[in-house]
């Protein structure tokens, strides 16, 4: 636990690199809250294939909020993915989120943060809504 604490310290030290601590938690807070609200989009819609789709989406409007939001939407797409792979290991690839559906989540998370436009993952018949 000491060692995951120091870890999460110095990656957040190392984001912020000369904005204030203020800004950048701001940043990332407000980038949590779209990652949340992403994922709340995406089980409301309950839509088959749009699962990349929201992952982008959510990357990518963490990541508008600035450094803070960057740093936030790797942290919690790197815990989600990495916590499906353990469950994996426990439901023996039962789950459906295989290795190759967890690297392309990562694709779509990273094609998001680098401010890419998330409607390129955007299955076709998805309401506008989202």
């Amino acid at each position: 636990m000491k060692l995951f604490t120091g870890l999460v310290f110095c990656s957040l030290a190392l984001g912020v690199s000369g904005l204030s601590w203020f800004s950048f938690m701001g940043e990332a807070a407000l980038g949590a809250w779209d990652m949340l609200r992403a994922y709340s989009d995406m089980r409301e819609a309950n839509y088959i294939g749009a699962d990349k789709y929201f992952h982008a989406r959510g990357n990518y409007d963490a990541a508008q909020r600035g450094p803070g939001g960057v740093w936030i939407a790797e942290k919690l797409s790197n815990a989600r993915e990495n916590s499906q792979r353990v469950t994996d290991l426990f439901k023996y690839g039962d789950s459906g989120h295989g290795l190759e559906d967890s690297r392309a989540d990562q694709i779509a998370n990273e094609h998001g943060r680098s401010g890419k436009d998330p409607n390129d993952f955007r299955p076709a018949g998805l309401p506008d809504k989202y």
